[in-house]
């Protein structure tokens, strides 16, 4: 189990996602269809309990078109 700081930041860019996707007016299958991430895995990661690597935040960033930066900014 991560230490509370890191639960509470991934808790932050599940957020950050799922604003932008629910902005572009994309359900998480959409994202799905359009990424190939499971939906499973973008409803883990918007609920901050699971960490995303890198190369699904890149997807996840380009399925739902915005910059990489918008999602992981603090």
């Amino acid at each position: 189990m991560p230490p509370d700081r890191v639960r509470a930041r991934r808790l932050e860019l599940g957020e950050r996602i799922r604003a932008a996707r629910e902005h572009a007016n994309l359900t998480q299958e959409a994202v799905s269809l359009r990424t190939g991430v499971r939906i499973a895995t973008i409803s883990d990661i918007e609920l901050g309990h699971r960490a995303a690597l890198i190369d699904t935040l890149f997807r996840l960033a380009d399925g739902i078109g915005v910059p990489l930066a918008e999602l992981v900014r603090e």
